[in-house]
């Protein structure tokens, strides 16, 4: 493979811009490896309002964006780590996540976390191939 062992940083403005010491996402190889996304909105930087559905709505549009920015897609994830701040609303957060992946979901590990940044509800991140 002409560009393994090379790390490629992906960027979009289609979804929040870093607030620190990390990538949007990075491509090895046919890899693509997320930060996780938080609800913020990209236009304003600031974190949507609204419940667990909202919150995971703006979640997955970013994910979206930066997996696209990748060359990849909701389609070609294999596994993502999401995060909770209460437990409680798996069964809302799980309706709006069953809907980015359809029929052949990827392998997704669940926790509940003490805090998450900006006071968000959810945060999820991902490895997805790039076809």
């Amino acid at each position: 493979m002409a560009n393994e062992g090379k790390l490629t940083v992906v960027a979009t403005d289609q979804a929040p811009r870093v607030i620190g010491p990390y990538s949007q996402a990075v491509k090895s190889g046919n890899l693509v490896f997320t930060a996780g996304q938080i609800p913020l909105d990209p236009a304003t930087m600031k974190l949507v309002e609204g419940d667990i559905t909202a919150q995971t709505e703006q979640v997955m549009r970013n994910l979206a964006a930066v997996l696209d920015a990748a060359g990849s897609s909701f389609a070609h994830v294999v596994k993502t780590t999401c995060f909770l701040a209460n437990l409680d609303d798996f069964p809302a957060f799980n309706e709006v996540y069953a809907r980015s992946f359809g029929d052949a979901p990827p392998a997704r590990s669940t926790v509940q976390v003490a805090r998450l940044p900006a006071g968000a509800l959810v945060e999820v991140e991902c490895v997805a191939l790039v076809p």
